[in-house]
C-alpha cells in the first residue's frame, strides 16, 4: 500500500510514495539486463524458446510475451549460480499456463532443461519416467506415494514412477 492507502505491484511506486522529503530523488526501475548487459544476449537467445515453433500450439490459447519478458529479466538476474534454473522455472511456467489451457508441449530435452528421472531407475523393477503432461495425481518423483492433495498446484510436467 502507498502512502495514500493505494494499491500498487511496482515496488518503485511504492517505495517512491514513502519518500520522506522531497529532496531524495526518486528511484527508478534498473532492469537486471541493464545491470547485467553481459547476459542479456544469452537470456535473449533462451528464451526464444518460448516464441518458437516449440511453443507453437500454445500461442493462439497463451500469449507468450509476457513470460517472455519475465524469462529474459529473470535469466539475466541469476548469474551467481543457478542460472539455468532461472531460465528453467521461467519457461516451465510457461509451459504451466499452456498445460491449464489444455495445450501440452514437451519443450524439455536433454540439452535444454533436462529431468534427470532415469538417474532413479533401479534394477528392482521400479522405473521413473518424465511426461510433460501428466495426470493430476500420480506417484511422481517428488511424490512417491501418490498421494495427492487439493492444494498442490498443478506442475508443467510429470515424472511418474512405473511399478510394472
Amino acid at each position: 500500500m502507498t502512502r495514500g492507502g493505494e494499491e500498487v505491484a511496482e515496488p518503485t511506486e511504492f517505495g517512491n510514495s514513502w519518500r520522506v522529503s522531497a529532496t531524495c530523488p526518486e528511484a527508478s526501475i534498473l532492469s537486471p539486463c541493464s545491470l547485467r548487459p553481459y547476459r542479456q544476449a544469452w537470456a535473449i537467445k533462451q528464451c526464444s524458446i518460448l516464441k518458437s515453433d516449440v511453443f507453437r500450439m500454445c500461442h493462439s490459447v497463451v500469449d507468450p510475451t509476457q513470460y517472455y519478458d519475465a524469462c529474459v529479466q529473470d535469466t539475466c538476474a541469476c548469474d551467481a549460480g543457478g542460472d539455468c534454473e532461472c531460465f528453467c522455472t521461467a519457461v516451465a511456467a510457461y509451459a504451466a499456463a499452456c498445460s491449464r489451457q489444455g495445450v501440452c508441449i514437451l519443450w524439455r530435452s536433454p540439452t535444454i532443461c533436462p529431468l534427470f528421472c532415469d538417474y532413479y531407475n533401479s534394477n528392482e523393477g521400479c522405473e521413473w519416467h518424465y511426461k510433460p503432461c501428466g495426470q493430476s495425481c500420480m506417484k511422481t518423483c517428488t511424490n512417491p506415494t501418490g498421494v495427492c492433495y487439493n492444494e498442490i498446484p498443478p506442475l508443467e510436467g510429470k515424472a511418474f514412477l512405473d511399478n510394472t
